[in-house]
């Protein structure tokens, strides 16, 4: 008989205990796997997520109008609580306060629209003045296209004269950037009805919840975000006025024509962050480099507004609001792009208020602990 088939009763048995014999634990960490809940829960979040966005987007006729007068009404609820202190109902204070800012937007638009409408009549012949001052780049574009053809690049604009666009761009441009008499319709009513009934609204807000606790949370929230809102609009307020007012007189200093309706354009445009003050350096490069005979001359008073701006953006604001509230540029610029490209530039001016709102909601329904960092 072979050796291998020599295996008796003991044998067997330690081999049948070597293999129901548990492997002992071992000491290296996995790191956690992601269970399938999890990446259930992910999806449906941003489907929801993708629904929501479709929604407003599509939506957007009614959602604007709405969801501005909550913010701008949550702005202004201060100033109605302020009157109803001096005795004065608050239904007449939300038609005072509405009345205020109906004539403050109306005084503004007239301000800009009266050098709009002159400009607009002079366009062919502010055209060929454009075209005549622009002759300086002509020998730039040309060198240009003779380096392009340098490496092969056949370019139907070298052998065509310089034109300057048509006007078919101002139609979609101004069905873009002005709203609706719906729109606005809708947003003065809701504006009045949510100012005139906030202070019973936010009372149903907070009894909605049972528990004490949560209703302590929900008042805690609804009292920063209202401090929080207010006095954003507040400052802000002060700081484009400040600079409304300087850039006139820059205007005003450098000759340039209509410093009242720039001065009260550029206020208007800071309102929206980094868009407004391109905008409104764009404005004034194109007014004086058609208003004065040399291009230096014209932009003396664009170059004065970057300094404005400057000062303004990087020492005047952060200085004041950082104080109150602690907004990440990267985060501004982010939720700027995606609520203009949502609803056009009224989005961009409420970009920064809901990411406001956004950040008290986040402060206080996912508090964020201190972890203790491990040593060196």
């Amino acid at each position: 008989m072979p050796p291998e088939s020599r295996s008796g009763p003991s044998d067997q048995r330690s081999a049948a205990e070597a293999v129901s014999t548990p492997l002992p634990d071992s000491n290296i960490s996995q790191p956690p796997m992601i269970r399938r809940a999890e990446v259930v829960a992910f999806a449906l979040v941003g489907l929801l997520t993708i629904c929501v966005v479709a929604v407003l987007y599509v939506a957007k006729v009614f959602f604007l109008p709405v969801v501005m007068a909550f913010i701008v009404g949550t702005m202004l609820s201060p100033a109605a609580a302020y009157l109803e202190k001096r005795h004065i109902p608050r239904s007449v204070s939300a038609v005072l306060i509405v009345s205020a800012v109906c004539g403050l937007a109306v005084f503004i638009v007239g301000l800009i629209s009266a050098p709009l409408m002159e400009w607009s009549t002079r366009l062919p012949e502010l055209g060929m003045m454009l075209k005549e001052k622009l002759h300086l780049f002509d020998r730039p574009i040309a060198l240009w296209h003779q380096f392009q053809n340098m490496f092969g690049e056949s370019s139907s604009l070298a052998t065509t004269p310089m034109q300057l666009p048509k006007i078919e761009w101002m139609q979609p441009a101004v069905e873009f950037l002005s709203p609706t008499f719906t729109e606005i319709l809708l947003f003065f009513a809701t504006l009045l009805l949510f100012v005139a009934s906030w202070k019973d609204l936010r009372r149903t807000l907070i009894m909605t919840f049972a528990d004490r606790d949560t209703r302590l949370r929900m008042l805690r929230i609804l009292n920063e975000i209202e401090v929080s809102l207010g006095g954003y609009l507040l400052t802000v307020t002060l700081i484009n006025m400040g600079v409304g007012v300087l850039t006139g007189l820059i205007c005003a200093v450098t000759g340039m024509p209509n410093p009242a309706g720039l001065g009260a354009l550029a206020a208007t445009l800071n309102y929206f962050p980094i868009i407004g003050p391109v905008a409104m350096f764009v404005i004034l490069t194109a007014v004086g480099v058609l208003s004065f005979p040399t291009l230096m001359a014209g932009l003396i008073a664009p170059l004065a507004f970057v300094g404005l701006t400057f000062l303004e953006g990087h020492f005047v604001t952060p200085t004041i609001i950082g104080r109150r509230l602690s907004l990440n540029a990267l985060a501004v610029f982010i939720a700027l792009a995606f609520w203009t490209w949502l609803w056009g530039p009224m989005g961009g001016f409420l970009s920064s208020p809901l990411l406001i709102v956004g950040l008290v909601l986040k402060e206080h329904l996912m508090p964020t602990e201190t972890p203790q960092l491990p040593g060196d």
